[in-house]
């Protein structure tokens, strides 16, 4: 089985984070067969940095529409049966594509493969939380409180993702939340527990710092997900458990805040899936 890798790298105004990581795709043992950058609008020298000094990528400008859209365009525009992602505050590990090209080639019933990861926040490595622990197989159930899989970490099909839908861009946040639960709903991934990448943190321009309250745009996909009418019956409970807990996490906040109208939205919807949740249960 021949398998081509897209390397798609998306990035606004990162110029100087942006080398570090195209550098560590040029390092890969096993070479990316395409590697795309999509510039989401920035204003700090990315195309003149990429054409001076990587001139062999395939570089996509758009105005900016958000790290989904831009994903997405580096999907359109690559060919190869395999899309890699790698955000362009993070790099890879020399051996990442390779090794998991060989667990791919061993076990070809996989269609998603992620791997382990270093944490490094503001220069320091950090020891992930027991709760961010990664793993494979089914992982739908793990995959609701919280993204499991980062998108740096992924190689995958790219026919899973043009089945399962692509990045959603209504999403300005946790869009790789919503990916992963719709691939995980249907199907079991690989996950290798070598740390093949480095993960960088702390950034001020990181979409966690950037917007309050990164439960709201969980409860979106989960209500969207829920919506689609394709979960299983028993990920359905599930799904709607997760939502109602996370909505009244978000109506109690509200309400603390003042914020009637906001709290009246997470009321409705925890009620409307709580008298889902009973009905499915009769």
């Amino acid at each position: 089985m021949e398998l081509t890798v897209a390397a798609i790298i998306p990035v606004f105004n990162r110029v100087q984070l942006l080398g570090r990581a195209l550098e560590s795709v040029y390092a890969q043992t096993s070479p990316a067969d395409e590697v795309c950058v999509v510039d989401d609008g920035s204003s700090d020298g990315v195309r003149e940095f990429v054409e001076e000094n990587f001139p062999e990528a395939l570089y996509c400008y758009q105005h900016n529409q958000g790290v989904s859209a831009a994903r997405n365009r580096g999907v359109a525009v690559t060919t190869s049966s395999w899309l890699a992602f790698l955000d362009s505050d993070d790099e890879w590990l020399p051996g990442k594509l390779q090794a998991q090209l060989d667990a791919l080639t061993e076990q070809d019933e996989y269609r998603l493969v992620h791997c382990d990861e270093i944490w490094i926040r503001r220069g320091v490595r950090v020891n992930p939380m027991n709760k961010h622990q990664k793993s494979g197989g089914d992982l739908f159930a793990c995959c609701l409180p919280r993204c499991v899989i980062s998108p740096s970490a992924v190689l995958l099909e790219r026919s899973l993702l043009s089945e399962c839908g692509g990045f959603d861009e209504s999403l300005p946040a946790c869009e790789d939340y919503d990916l992963w639960l719709r691939i995980c709903s249907r199907y079991s991934v690989l996950y290798l527990e070598q740390a093949l990448l480095r993960k960088y943190g702390g950034h001020e321009d990181q979409l966690s710092s950037k917007y309050w309250g990164m439960d709201r745009f969980r409860i979106q996909a989960l209500d969207k997900l829920l919506r689609s009418g394709t979960l299983k019956r028993e990920q359905a409970l599930a799904a709607r458990a997760m939502l109602v807990r996370k909505s009244t996490i978000m109506m109690n906040g509200a309400s603390k805040r003042k914020n009637t109208e906001l709290a009246q939205k997470y009321r409705r919807l925890i009620e409307n899936y709580s008298l889902g949740a009973e009905e499915e249960q009769q």
